[in-house]
């Protein structure tokens, strides 16, 4: 699993209480092939009137307190799906996205499992009975734990080669032509057969949005701080939405490290105390 991590934060936001106490993975049950190890990224959206400038980059307070990197990296992306996301009601986001000091497109099919009262374990078995297990190395299995809400996600992730520079995307129909051949044999033929190319191939791109990714160190860990410049609910504007997040494959740390880091945005005000996911953002706006 890598081990970046990451820190970004957003706008759209349903609240949610911390519930019932979230759980970790322990042994897996027996089965034909044993549950997925998932990794975890820690998220928390911050409050852009905080810890924004008027020009969208962090204070110099945030850079200091979370020891960031006073450049970013730029990265655009978009996301594919049809008017009415038959994608994303089966779970499914397709994603295409360009970094600025990358030579290649990377492709991204990813697969979410809601995570119910905490029951980490339940939401890999299911995965587990439809296709994902520990034994497939070709989707990365990971635990996004936001505010009061975690969400099981398996990532199919592929590269493709471009000469072209900085974040520039090509037409929506070069991406989506990119995006069939690369389909992987799941989303494929994950309700019958060639319904996830018969979806992909109506779809369209929602997005494209440029966001800034702020890399640092804070506690040991690789943190992530991004920016993104998001089309505001009523379509007159732009809001940003930050997430702040960090990566770990460490299941006994990682609630430790979560508990620090929500105290440190706390403590500062900075802390939206709220989930949001960006995707339906970009999904609900575009």
């Amino acid at each position: 699993m890598k081990k970046w991590k990451k820190v970004t934060a957003s706008l759209m936001l349903s609240i949610v209480t911390l519930g019932s106490g979230m759980t970790f993975v322990g042994a897996p049950q027996a089965s034909a092939a044993a549950n997925a190890v998932p990794a975890y990224e820690v998220k928390f959206l911050a409050k852009p009137e905080l810890v924004l400038n008027t020009d969208g980059t962090p204070r110099s307070e945030v850079i200091q307190t979370l020891g960031l990197n006073s450049t970013p990296r730029n990265i655009n992306v978009e996301y594919f799906d049809t008017n009415a996301l038959g994608l994303d009601q089966q779970g499914w986001n397709v994603r295409f996205r360009k970094k600025d000091d990358k030579n290649n497109y990377e492709l991204t099919y990813k697969k979410r499992y809601p995570v119910i009262n905490g029951d980490i374990n339940a939401a890999l078995t299911l995965a587990n009975q439809e296709g994902f297990d520990k034994s497939d190395d070709n989707y990365e299995a990971e635990i996004d734990w936001g505010y009061g809400k975690q969400t099981l996600s398996f990532s199919n992730t592929k590269k493709v080669d471009t000469k072209a520079t900085g974040v520039q995307l090509p037409s929506q129909q070069d991406a989506l032509n990119m995006l069939l051949d690369k389909l992987p044999g799941k989303l494929k033929n994950w309700t019958s057969s060639n319904w996830g190319k018969q979806q992909l191939t109506q779809s369209r791109a929602y997005g494209p949005v440029t966001f800034q990714r702020y890399e640092g160190t804070w506690n040991g860990q690789e943190l992530t701080f991004e920016v993104w410049p998001i089309r505001n609910a009523a379509g007159t504007g732009i809001e940003n939405i930050v997430e702040v997040s960090f990566k770990t494959d460490d299941a006994v740390a990682v609630s430790g490290l979560r508990t620090q880091l929500l105290q440190l945005l706390e403590n500062n005000n900075w802390l939206i105390p709220a989930d949001g996911l960006k995707t339906q953002t970009i999904l609900e706006r575009y």
